[in-house]
């Protein structure tokens, strides 16, 4: 693989999900997914989503991913049903960095589906693609999506907003960057003193 492609196909497994490939099967689950107001109010989703809004997207999903242009996962509990999305893209190498995105169906939410998946690729991203800067853009009026971003650490970088037009019209986007989560290294220390005091190691 040239050092510019992203590895096609890629399966990624933890936390209790699994991230698989998106196949010419999922179209009816697709659909259902994406033809709702919420998913088109905060992106450029075509809305209504219809079946052949459907096939042209599964089609430039498959084109993205064995021309090696981004990673874009269904994210599943057991390699099945997709019950959302999350996407690797904008990669930089010579920057080392790269944007990712994440979506959830509206009957899967409230279940952690999109934390995991952002987890899981984000990890992915620093390990295995040696990528240091790993970017979200997200309206700060889109509660849940800033809440998924702030759980698996992501921090607002103060960048000026990002213009987006959308079929319910605009959003200005933030830009959040992976930092170092400074509430696990205290809970880290915090288990530890506690070891110390009560005799176990961790």
């Amino acid at each position: 693989m040239a050092a510019s492609r992203l590895p096609y196909p890629l399966t990624l497994t933890g936390d209790g999900i699994i991230l698989r490939e998106w196949r010419s099967d999922d179209l009816d689950d697709l659909v259902s997914m994406l033809d709702e107001p919420e998913i088109a109010r905060w992106s450029p989703m075509p809305s209504p989503f219809d079946v052949e809004a459907g096939i042209a997207y599964l089609k430039r999903c498959y084109q993205n991913r064995v021309g090696g242009r981004r990673i874009q996962l269904a994210i599943t509990t057991d390699g099945s049903r997709p019950l959302g999305e999350v996407t690797l893209f904008g990669v930089d190498h010579g920057l080392k960095e790269a944007e990712l995105g994440y979506l959830v169906d509206a009957r899967e939410r409230r279940r952690g589906l999109a934390s995991s998946a952002l987890s899981l690729l984000s990890a992915y991203a620093q390990s295995s693609l040696q990528l240091g800067r790993l970017l979200l853009r997200i309206d700060s009026r889109n509660v849940g999506s800033t809440a998924v971003a702030r759980h698996c650490g992501y921090r607002l970088t103060g960048e000026p907003p990002i213009l987006q037009e959308g079929p319910y019209g605009s959003s200005r986007l933030d830009t959040w960057e992976l930092v170092e989560r400074q509430a696990d290294s205290r809970r880290d220390r915090l288990r530890n003193v506690a070891a110390r005091r009560y005799g176990r190691r961790t």
